[in-house]
């Protein structure tokens, strides 16, 4: 049984460029992630496996001016390598300035901006955890497997103390194999997490070398897993890898929104390719900001 710690914090603090809001983070459903706990007004808790998938870290994330935010960390790790991370999570690393021009110049997506504005994309904490998710809710209530999803990091991951509360992180790809069982997870889903465990501990799900390749090359390596097929693979390198201009094929919440905000009821995938082409190089930003308006 996994026992909560209470390790010391560490800070580091993060220059932002361009418009963010962490409170537009905190109350947005993400990365196989409900709503927070309730605790202080203003804090981001995050538990995840760090990259390298050998430990996990746990991050208190506050904004106390708007050009910056602050990381407490958690844990026996890297405090530069946790925030790092947790600045990836929230689409921190990108200078987001260029973003924020294309907004202002373009009617549409400011309506569409102003809905929650601040809103970066947030994302998965790594690509080993995204796959994890993939094969743990797919043909099930997203809800129903939050809640396997956080039994099993509870069970079988740590849980850190971060801000006061007890979050849990998941299994390491070590610790998820040594689960021969799991109440919740069919012995086929287990076996498909085991075989993104094997990957992750060989090092080919290393998350910023998946970002380094081609979209394309990446899908192909991600489908290589079974029960990855297109809408999974699209969900990993859309909200893992953090390119910020990927158009999501897959994803027809999107394709929905944007038909109702242009009053287009039978808009498809090929019309919103169509529209988002004025949106590069940030079609996967403006695109999460639909969803987010909607």
């Amino acid at each position: 049984m996994t026992t909560r710690l209470r390790d010391p914090r560490t800070r580091v603090e993060w220059p932002v460029r361009g418009r963010f809001d962490l409170t537009r983070s905190i109350d947005f459903d993400f990365g196989g992630r409900s709503a927070p706990p309730d605790g202080p007004s203003g804090t981001m808790r995050l538990a995840f496996v760090l990259d390298g998938y050998a430990v996990q870290a746990g991050v208190a994330v506050t904004q106390p001016a708007p050009d910056l935010v602050r990381f407490d960390v958690v844990g026996d790790v890297d405090p530069e390598r946790a925030a790092a991370q947790a600045a990836r999570v929230l689409s921190l690393d990108e200078d987001a300035t260029g973003y924020d021009r294309m907004v202002d110049r373009d009617p549409f997506l400011a309506a569409v901006y102003a809905a929650r504005p601040g809103l970066r994309p947030p994302l998965f904490a790594s690509a080993y955890d995204a796959l994890v998710w993939a094969v743990l809710s797919a043909r099930r209530p997203a809800s129903q497997m939050r809640v396997v999803r956080d039994r099993l990091a509870r069970s079988h991951g740590r849980v850190l103390d971060v801000a006061g509360e007890a979050v849990a992180a998941l299994p390491t790809p070590a610790q998820l194999l040594e689960v021969t069982a799991f109440h919740g997870i069919p012995e086929l889903k287990l076996r498909r997490m085991h075989a993104i465990a094997e990957a992750a501990r060989a090092g080919l799900l290393d998350t910023e070398s998946l970002r380094m390749l081609e979209v394309d090359e990446a899908t192909v390596a991600l489908r290589r897993f079974d029960g990855i097929g297109p809408f999974y693979s699209e969900l990993v390198t859309v909200r893992a890898l953090g390119h910020t201009d990927v158009l999501p094929t897959t994803e027809p919440r999107v394709v929905a929104a944007t038909g109702a905000r242009l009053g287009r009821p039978e808009f498809t995938s090929a019309d919103l390719a169509e529209v988002a082409e004025a949106w590069r190089p940030w079609r996967t930003w403006a695109c999460v900001a639909l969803r987010a308006a909607a």
